[in-house]
């Protein structure tokens, strides 16, 4: 690079390092997500979106329940704690990469009642010291630091923020990359990269903590992931802020123009060609029927939960209980639900594409990845938004504003509804309006978008769903139509635009929960159904369907693959607790449409997200074992895993157990997925099954129009 030309690079990159510095300082969100070195317009603009008024400040928060996340006083007090102590007194470097509550002990939180003193407050801590991970468990009343023997894992914690900004940036100190870039026809002001993590392919990328670095074109257009720059691989070592190999095998491809990638409302060249729709916002004259009681504490209808953000799986739903209508008992049904770990393996194996197989959770950090939802299009009215309080790197507490909302939602659907024929002389038309509560997060994850809903019904059923949206990770390639190739299977994907390759890949969202039907102890129950054969003369029916049931007595009868020509129902009971006529109560999972993991089981990636290889486990309750991927996922070699741990097929009938659940995608690019993809949704429900006497919700009133306000337009158009 010419004298002149390296000054103002320089120049540049101390103006851009200046005004991170300054939005760090300024703004109490921090950047996130698979991060891009640049500051884009489409970020500025988030920035202006109105957000709603918080009630309560985060900096006056304390614990008013055991499972409350630590407030901003008791991050900054782990940060003095931990930087006082003899592993991290004369340390050359150190990092903290997880601090949240230690949770106390399930058996003393079930014992605890509203109102009893929050017990004494710990911190879990995950730090990196001169290259070297240790847990500690923090005593924020004594300031006793504690190390936690988690055995010999392999791999790293998950990244921090810092590392991710940080890796982007390490590229540019690399002459050689800078010419390369040039060569290429990017001019380096309009660069954006991206961490990728590597996964984990044998001894080469051992010892030391590696991610690797791709780049994009911003040029004329905030959608800089339809610009790759194909073929140029940096790799980083996160812990010396080194280059360690550059490759460089795309420099026949080009870089997709910018024409129509924009996706941005102003950009849109088509407005006036599509018949505009008229708002529409459900309102509730009387406010929502739900409460939040200090911060956490949620209480909708027969529904009381508590609710926390959580960097790693995004949001937690704790001791979710329901109120009993006839008994008016507040029972038990599930202790703990989360998002454990997103498995994204991506299906080319060239050169610059085999190690994109992310785990959002464990890598990223998919509450982390977590952005502010946008009221009135992300969230209803009356919404109401929850922050999270997370730690930086350097133990510093910030918040990330509106992570999760909780609304209540009716969409036209029915509760329950019967209507007698005419013949009957009966004139019955009965019918109940379906209205759910809903609680909700959205993790932007670089360019794919997740969003998470936990959907509670009147009726005790629990809805998860997970709608993918955001942009596709594309290649480049040569070709510009699909008459210029000789055979589109060996695209790994579909031709999305001229240039532009969308490739073929699955997503997989693993769910633990920890289900406490009336009571801890519980059993796994498998009820087949088969078809019978009708013996001679017995009936004029041939065959009929027979439902057979069967206690799984150890992990290993928990294993369970969906098929549907072999249909199950799969049901969780307390068999300590019968309904009146003998039935032991309930819950059952209800599955939707899901797709199943087709890679090799010894592939590199499935090893380490080997708890794909099953859509159902069920694992004796261990609080050491809440991540599907392992504790330390970066790098891990699979070790340590939901399936590792079901090899030892423990006893599972009658005891505290956890049920896993994974919703699972195959995504085929099309080009209505370009240049952002409409959402597409999964889900699998948690249904009562003999947990009631009779239907729970014959109570609820139907609506009536002396209720409701009539609204009138203020303008119609033909």
């Amino acid at each position: 690079m010419e004298p002149k030309k390296y000054l103002r690079f320089l120049a540049l990159l101390l103006v851009t390092f200046l005004l991170i510095v300054f939005i760090f300082n300024r703004d109490s969100d921090l950047p996130s997500s698979r991060s891009f070195h640049s500051v884009n317009k489409a970020a500025v603009e988030l920035k202006l979106q109105p957000r709603p008024r918080k009630i309560v400040s985060q900096v006056s928060d304390v614990a008013h329940h055991p499972l409350d996340p630590l407030t901003i006083q008791e991050i900054n007090r782990v940060r003095v704690i931990v930087s006082s102590h003899a592993l991290f007194k004369g340390a050359k470097y150190h990092a903290l990469h997880s601090v949240v509550l230690e949770e106390p002990p399930k058996a003393r939180v079930l014992k605890w009642k509203e109102g009893d003193p929050v017990f004494p407050r710990k911190a879990s801590v995950i730090a990196r010291v001169d290259g070297e991970t240790h847990v500690l468990s923090v005593d924020l009343g004594s300031g006793r630091v504690q190390k936690v023997d988690v055995g010999e894992l392999s791999g790293y914690p998950t990244m921090t923020i810092e590392d991710m900004n940080t890796a982007t940036f390490t590229p540019l100190v690399s002459k050689e990359f800078n010419r390369t870039v040039v060569e290429r026809g990017v001019d380096l002001k309009d660069l954006a990269c991206l961490p990728i993590s590597l996964g984990w392919y044998g001894k080469k990328e051992e010892k030391k903590r590696l991610i690797k670095v791709q780049c994009y074109s911003m040029e004329d257009t905030a959608n800089f992931y339809m610009r790759p720059i194909e073929g140029l691989t940096v790799i980083v070592d996160m812990d010396t802020n080194e280059v360690v190999e550059i490759s460089d095998n795309g420099k026949d491809i080009p870089i997709p123009n910018a024409l129509d990638t924009d996706y941005r409302f102003l950009a849109q060249k088509n407005l006036h060609k599509i018949k505009p729709m008229n708002p529409i916002s459900i309102e509730q004259p009387k406010g929502p029927s739900f409460n939040i009681e200090n911060r956490h504490m949620v209480k909708w209808a027969n529904w009381e939960f508590h609710l926390k953000p959580d960097p790693r799986a995004g949001v937690i739903i704790s001791q979710a209980k329901f109120r009993d209508p006839d008994t008016r008992e507040l029972r038990n049904v599930m202790y703990k639900g989360m998002t454990s770990e997103l498995f994204v393996p991506y299906m080319d194996p060239t050169d610059a594409w085999y190690f994109k197989t992310y785990m959002d959770a464990g890598e990223y950090g998919f509450g982390l990845q977590a952005m502010p939802l946008v009221p009135l299009n992300d969230c209803p009215r009356n919404a109401y938004y929850m922050d999270g309080v997370f730690a930086a790197g350097d133990g510093k507490p910030y918040v990330r504003s509106n992570m999760v909302c909780v609304f209540e939602r009716y969409a036209g659907d029915i509760g329950w509804r019967h209507s007698e024929c005419p013949i009957t002389g009966m004139e019955i038309r009965e019918a109940r309006p379906k209205v759910t509560l809903v609680v909700r997060m959205a993790a932007s994850v670089a360019n794919y978008d997740y969003i998470v809903d936990w959907e509670f019904q009147t009726d005790g059923l629990i809805n998860i769903k997970v709608g993918l949206s955001g942009i596709l990770m594309v290649k480049g390639t040569p070709y510009t139509n699909t008459n210029q190739i000789p055979n589109q299977e060996d695209l790994y994907g579909t031709l999305l635009s001229e240039n532009v390759i969308g490739v073929i890949h699955d997503h997989y969202i693993t769910f633990y929960l920890d289900m406490d039907i009336d009571g801890s102890d519980n059993s796994f129950v498998k009820v087949n159904l088969q078809r019978q054969q009708t013996a001679p003369g017995e009936s004029p029916r041939s065959s009929y369907l027979k439902a057979t049931k069967s206690v799984a007595k150890t992990e290993k009868d928990a294993q369970i693959k969906l098929k549907l020509y072999d249909p199950y129902e799969f049901h969780m009971v307390n068999p300590n607790k019968k309904t009146r006529v003998g039935n032991p109560v309930g819950y059952k999972v209800v599955p939707a449409g899901t797709a199943a993991s087709l890679l090799d089981l010894d592939d590199p990636p499935q090893k380490r997200g080997a708890f794909t290889n099953n859509q159902i486990w069920v694992t004796p309750y261990n609080r050491s074992e809440e991540w599907a991927g392992g504790l330390f996922v970066y790098q891990s070699k699979g070790e340590d895993t939901l399936a590792a741990w079901s090899e030892r097929d423990r006893d599972i009938e009658n005891k505290d157990i956890v049920l896993w659940y994974t919703l699972g995608f195959h995504h085929i690019p099309c080009q209505e997925d370009f240049p952002i993809m409409p959402t597409v949704s999964s889900s699998f429900s948690l249904k009562p099954v003999n947990f009631f006497e009779k239907n729970p919700i014959l109570g609820i009133s139907p609506n009536f129009e002396k209720d409701l306000p009539v609204c009138q337009a203020s303008s119609s158009t033909s």
